[in-house]
C-alpha cells in the first residue's frame, strides 16, 4: 500500500483556526488509526532524528525561545510541566531567628527570605545532595505517611546553612544632618537597608568543595529596612526541593509554548484590501509586494493586475492568531488560518539557578528517568 502524500501529511498536522471554532484538534498519528501505517513512537526509529529537531530563536542566560519540532503534544506538555515543577533547586526552608528587632515580623521576614533564588556555583554538586524529608504540619497529610516514615536530621549531606547578621546605626554626621532637615536614610544611617548579598554561606564538611559557593542569584534583593539600634541575627537552613512541593523551588519564572501559526492566502488580495489585510496582523507578518509580470502570466488569479500591490505572507512566527482578518467579510473566503500541530515554540525564563537553555536539557533528563522507572515497574508487573 503506497504511503500518504506530502499534502495529506501536512493536512493531518494542521489545526484549523476558524472564525468561531477550532477544527482538527485531535492527534491521529498513533498506531492503528490509519491502515497500513506504523505510527508507533520509538526514539530509536530511523526517522526520529530527522523528524525531531530543535531550533533556537533567542538564547541568553535568563531567557530562551526555541522551536521543538516533530514530537507529540503529550511529550511537549510533559517537558513544560517538568520545567515548572520537577527540576531540583536549592531554597531556604527553615529560618531560625536569634534576634529580630526590625519592624518586620518574623513570619513575614522568613517568607521573604524563602523566595530569594539561590545559585549553587557547582550545579553538579547539587545533584549529589540528599533529599530532606520533613514531617508535614497538616494532620491529614500526616495520616497518609507510611508507618516507617522517619523525618530527616539536618546534616552536611542534605542541608546548606546560611547566616544573616545585620545592624543599623547612625552615621558619624547623621544626627547633625537630621537637625539640618536631611531625611534620606542612606545619608543618615549605616546599614538601613538589608540586601540579599549579606547572606553568608556557612559551609560544613565537604560542602565548599562539592557545592562551591552558595549565594543569591540577585544580590540587590531588598530583605528589610531598619533604623538605628535595630538588629537582625538569623540562621537559615536550605534544602533541595522541587516546584511541586513549593513554588520557591521552581527554577523558572515562566515556561510556556505555543503552536506555530500558519496563514494561507487562497485568493489574491490586492490594492487597498492588501493594506487593510496587513493591518489585521502584527507588524512584519504580512508584507506588501507588487504583482510582477511573471505573476500576471501565471494562472494564479493575478492576470490583468500587473503593477498592483498584493498581500503576501512574510513571517508567521510573530503572529498572535487574533483572527482579526476573519471579522471582515471581504477576507473570509480568501484566507485560511491554522497552527502546525507538532511545531512547539517554547519560551523559558530562568530565575537564575540554571541557564535557560540548560533547563530544557535537565527537563529531558528528568523525563527520561521517569520513563525508565515506569518501564522497570511495568516489566516487574508482567513477570
Amino acid at each position: 500500500m503506497p504511503g500518504p502524500s506530502q499534502k495529506e501529511l501536512d493536512r493531518r498536522k494542521r489545526v484549523g483556526v476558524n472564525k468561531h471554532t477550532v477544527s482538527n484538534v485531535s492527534s491521529t498519528d498513533f498506531p492503528g488509526h490509519y491502515p497500513g501505517e506504523d505510527h508507533s513512537f520509538n526514539i530509536n526509529h530511523a526517522d526520529f532524528p530527522q523528524n525531531c529537531t530543535i531550533q533556537f530563536h533567542q538564547r541568553s542566560p535568563s531567557q530562551s525561545v526555541f522551536s521543538l519540532i516533530g514530537i507529540d503534544t503529550s511529550i511537549a506538555n510533559a517537558l513544560r510541566r517538568i520545567l515548572l515543577s520537577e527540576i531540583p533547586t536549592l531554597a531556604i526552608e527553615d529560618v531560625f531567628v536569634y534576634n529580630n528587632t526590625s519592624i518586620i515580623a518574623d513570619e513575614v521576614l522568613a517568607h521573604r527570605l524563602g523566595l530569594i533564588p539561590l545559585r549553587v556555583a557547582n550545579a553538579e554538586g547539587l545533584k549529589s545532595m540528599q533529599w530532606y524529608f520533613k514531617r508535614p504540619s497538616d494532620e491529614a497529610e500526616q495520616a497518609e505517611l507510611p508507618e516507617n516514615f522517619q523525618e530527616s536530621i539536618p546534616t552536611a549531606d542534605n542541608c546548606v546553612v546560611l547566616t544573616l547578621k545585620a545592624s543599623c546605626s547612625w552615621r558619624n554626621d547623621g544626627k547633625k544632618r537630621w537637625e539640618q532637615g536631611e531625611r534620606e536614610p542612606t545619608r543618615l544611617y549605616e546599614g538601613s537597608n538589608v540586601y540579599a548579598h549579606q547572606l553568608e554561606f556557612d559551609g560544613h564538611g565537604r560542602q565548599p568543595d562539592v557545592l562551591g559557593n552558595v549565594e543569591p542569584v540577585n544580590p540587590d534583593i531588598l530583605v528589610a529596612k531598619m533604623r538605628p539600634g535595630q538588629i537582625l541575627d538569623l540562621r537559615l537552613h536550605c534544602y533541595k526541593g522541587i516546584g511541586k512541593d513549593h513554588a520557591k523551588f521552581s527554577p523558572v519564572a515562566t515556561a510556556s509554548y505555543r503552536l506555530l501559526p500558519t496563514i494561507d492566502i487562497l485568493q489574491p488580495i490586492l490594492g487597498q484590501e492588501a493594506r487593510k489585510f496587513a493591518r489585521c496582523f502584527p507588524k512584519g507578518v504580512i508584507g506588501i509586494e507588487t504583482v510582477s509580470g511573471a505573476d500576471a502570466n501565471r494562472d494564479s488569479g493575478y492576470a490583468g493586475h500587473e503593477g498592483e500591490e498584493k498581500a503576501v505572507v512574510k513571517d508567521t512566527f510573530n503572529d498572535t492568531v487574533s483572527r482579526e482578518c476573519l471579522r471582515h467579510d471581504e477576507f473570509k473566503d480568501k484566507v485560511r488560518l491554522g497552527r502546525v500541530r507538532d511545531h512547539f515554540i517554547f519560551s523559558v525564563e530562568s530565575t537564575g539557578q540554571f541557564e535557560s537553555a540548560e533547563l530544557f536539557v535537565e527537563a529531558a533528563k528528568v523525563l527520561k528517568g521517569k520513563c525508565a522507572r515506569f518501564r522497570g515497574n511495568l516489566q516487574q508487573l508482567i513477570r
